[in-house]
């Protein structure tokens, strides 16, 4: 009798974690329409159509958080720029406004998946990342705590606008990208950035009946009127500034590089760069230049000069371009103003708001907590914007919610993420070009703070990406070494890509 006839083998465990992740697919599959018919017996006819939108967003985030995690963050952009859009037309499609949505928490729900694949690989995680992460969890836990006492439930949304862009900072020390998955990654971010750009090329030439709709009841004639022409455009965003953010973030990789271009190469730059005058927001070509002059300024001298020749052609591009568009004369004033800022109102009033409310910062070290500043103060005010609703400035915005000690915790943390993109940037080897862009964003985001605090929401989203992409390729070479790899392996790969 053959001694391992009737033995038993205990299943691998990659054969476990398979089946266990088959087994979860299949129970969102079985649970997941039930919640929802139990739902909309429930609810009201308009929220049932939100919440069936929204499982239907959420659905297929939950599996790629399970099965692709590397697709998962260029799936959360599509949602952070068509959600407001979808949001719009349901509005539209039932005659009614409304002034606070289930779909408005599409992208950060969406987004919150990235805990999935952080929290299953969450041993992975260096010293250095954890380091940065305690420092930012202080100074969101001292936020909330105050927040909670001071603002009530609106402190959890901003939370969650802080805390959800975040997670990409564990996400990319814990999911192995390779250079080819990264410049997936930002070729995906362009081609949505594109289809962002073509809407809102559309939406200034005859503004959709929905996107009318919305402006009228939602009392945006700030953002001019809702007529062709008339209108600055917002595309599928929630308003110009978010609009020009997307866009300005996808742009500068764009005009960096080729690989990471999209589909549509130099059609595309000019598409985002056209559709970016028409947001008439002034603040993202500063964004833009610094991140150009940062990145250019790092760069090999053969790459400076590549670079560029790239950025004179679009320049050209755009001169030629711009007289041509309907309407150029209100755009060609509008950026005429970069080169007369102290002339210009909204520059005035912002330095009118650091005069003012410095002395307030002061005389309140502890802070107001964390939904005391933007979109979060619309919870506790029945939908209305509160009195720090509109802040044009980052800096005060950050000072004002989490008061001196917070800030110190949050700054620091800025500071030591710093501190690691340099070290990556002045090593010599063919990833720096991914630390060059992430030093780029990080300079930019420093920067716009004079304009607006631009780490929770959107932005946020998009500055720890980048920022992200950067220390992941910081986090392959340590790998790499550490699993024998030889270095000029890592790199060979990279430029046969």
């Amino acid at each position: 009798m053959n001694r391992n006839e009737g033995s038993f083998t205990l299943p691998s465990l990659s054969s476990i974690k398979t089946a266990g992740i088959i087994g979860v697919v299949a129970a969102i599959c079985m649970v997941l329409p039930l919640m929802i018919g139990f739902a909309s017996a429930k609810l009201s006819a308009t929220s049932s159509l939100q919440g069936v939108i929204l499982a239907g967003i959420l659905f297929p985030a939950f599996l790629l958080a399970l099965l692709r995690p590397r697709l998962l963050v260029s799936y959360t952009l599509l949602i952070w720029a068509v959600a407001p859009e979808l949001r719009r037309i349901s509005d539209w499609s039932e005659g009614v406004y409304h002034s606070v949505s289930l779909l408005s928490l599409a992208p950060l729900l969406t987004g919150a998946t990235l805990a999935i694949p952080v929290l299953r690989e969450i041993h992975k995680i260096q010293k250095s990342s954890t380091r940065i992460i305690l420092l930012f969890a202080v100074a969101l836990a001292y936020g909330a705590l105050i927040g909670l006492a001071k603002n009530g439930m609106g402190s959890v949304y901003d939370l969650a606008n802080y805390i959800v862009p975040l997670l990409l900072l564990p996400y990319f020390a814990v999911t192995r990208f390779k250079p080819k998955d990264i410049d997936r990654l930002l070729y995906a971010y362009a081609n949505i950035a594109v289809l962002v750009a073509i809407y809102g090329i559309v939406q200034y030439l005859t503004v959709p009946p929905w996107d009318a709709f919305w402006m009228r009841n939602a009392d945006m004639m700030s953002i001019g009127t809702p007529y062709p022409l008339e209108i600055r455009v917002f595309s599928t965003l929630n308003s110009p500034g978010p609009a020009a953010t997307f866009l300005v973030f996808a742009l500068v990789p764009m005009i960096l590089e080729k690989r990471w271009q999209g589909t549509l190469r130099w059609i595309g730059v000019l598409l985002v760069v056209v559709c970016l005058l028409t947001t008439l927001v002034r603040s993202a070509w500063l964004v833009l230049l610094v991140m150009l002059l940062v990145y250019i300024g790092t760069s090999p001298s053969k790459g400076k000069w590549k670079t560029l020749i790239q950025i004179v052609f679009v320049a050209a591009a755009l001169f030629w371009i711009i007289p041509k568009l309907p309407g150029a004369e209100g755009l060609v004033a509008r950026m005429e103003t970069l080169t007369s800022v102290s002339e210009d109102h909204s520059y005035n009033e912002r330095l009118g708001l650091w005069q003012n409310m410095l002395p307030m910062v002061a005389a309140n070290p502890v802070g107001q907590g964390i939904g005391s500043v933007g979109q979060g103060t619309k919870l506790g005010n029945g939908g209305e914007l509160g009195e720090y609703g509109n802040m044009d400035n980052g800096f005060i915005a950050l000072l004002l919610t989490f008061g001196v000690i917070g800030a110190l915790f949050f700054f620091g943390a800025l500071g030591a993420i710093a501190k690691q993109i340099v070290s990556r940037v002045i090593s010599k080897d063919n990833l720096q070009s991914y630390a060059r862009l992430s030093l780029a964003a990080w300079t930019g985001a420093v920067v716009s703070l004079v304009s607006d605090n631009g780490f929770p929401g959107l932005k946020g989203y998009l500055i720890w990406m980048l920022i992200g992409l950067g220390l992941s390729a910081k986090e392959i070479i340590e790998s790499s070494r550490k699993k024998g790899t030889p270095h000029a392996a890592i790199e060979r790969k990279i430029t046969s890509h």
